[in-house]
């Protein structure tokens, strides 16, 4: 019974081992072995779990973060893009790649509470971010935190809330069914699968986030806000969060999903890359106030 639960995630998440089966060709093939680098990888217990992390380039701090099911392999093709321009480090979130779990309750708060440990473990007194679904969403409640100093950060398929008005409803539909599933197995028994890690990352996707939008207002660091025209997020949201935050920009990438960032890495590390690199600007189209 392993492959339709794999099936079934593969909407909602992009874990190496089920990404075959997309419907956009994805990249995953790197001269690097992302994820699996014993050469520098390193582990680091914070808030009772050995977190996973790597760390490639040197300069300005990158933080990448992955999404629900994936790894640090996930973001291969920005590590492979950035690493020339930044020092970047990723880690594997709680529960998955080689992190612990440690928990039967998680949730996006503890991610959140693990990175910024990471953040602190590792001395950084500034940042930037790029996060991915999941990712996207961690970045965006280390920004409300403030916790720690960042200057910029990329959000890639984001969400406040899982209801219908912020995913797309066979995206809702399909992960509720998915929880059943896991938790049919649970009752059987079944071992094909982890299915205590499954349900809880199940769980992440039917019942969280909860992020007020007016939370988004505490935010300081720059924001892009950027997912496909054709995206898991409704594209309504997408707009909903960048006009909650304060200093921000809005990309809807036309023809894409909510897999560019191993479908189409070109387009979407130059457009993140842009972002992080150039000064901000958030000009506005009322004449009246140009020049002032």
């Amino acid at each position: 019974m392993k492959k339709p639960i794999k099936l079934l995630i593969l909407v909602l998440t992009y874990s190496v081992c089920v990404i075959a089966n997309a419907q956009v060709p994805m990249n995953f093939k790197f001269d690097t072995p992302y994820g699996k680098n014993s050469a520098v990888g390193k582990f680091v217990e914070l808030n009772g779990a050995k977190i996973y992390y790597e760390e490639y380039g040197k300069g300005e701090p990158l933080l990448l973060i992955h999404g629900n099911g994936g790894s640090i392999e996930s973001m291969g093709n920005q590590i492979d893009y950035f690493k020339s321009k930044y020092r970047v480090i990723v880690s594997d979130n709680r529960g998955q790649g080689k992190s612990e779990l440690k928990t039967d309750s998680l949730t996006y708060v503890q991610i959140t509470k693990d990175i910024e440990e990471l953040v602190k473990h590792l001395r950084l007194d500034s940042l930037n971010i790029i996060g991915w679904s999941d990712g996207g969403i961690v970045a965006l409640q280390m920004g409300i935190s403030g916790k720690s100093k960042i200057k910029k950060i990329v959000a890639m398929g984001a969400n406040l809330r899982p209801d219908s008005t912020a995913v797309n409803s066979w995206a809702t539909k399909d992960v509720q069914n998915m929880r059943k599933m896991i938790i049919s197995k649970i009752k059987e028994k079944d071992t094909s699968e982890n299915w205590n890690l499954q349900k809880q990352l199940a769980g992440l996707l039917v019942d969280q986030p909860n992020i007020a939008a007016k939370d988004l207002s505490k935010i300081k660091a720059k924001v892009l806000v950027i997912a496909g025209d054709k995206d898991i997020i409704k594209n309504e949201h997408s707009v909903e969060i960048f006009e909650n935050i304060p200093k921000a920009q809005l990309c809807i990438m036309p023809g894409e999903t909510h897999f560019t960032p191993a479908s189409n890495p070109e387009l979407f590390n130059a457009l993140a890359n842009k972002f992080l690199s150039e000064s901000f600007k958030r000009p506005d189209s009322d004449w009246t106030k140009w020049g002032k």
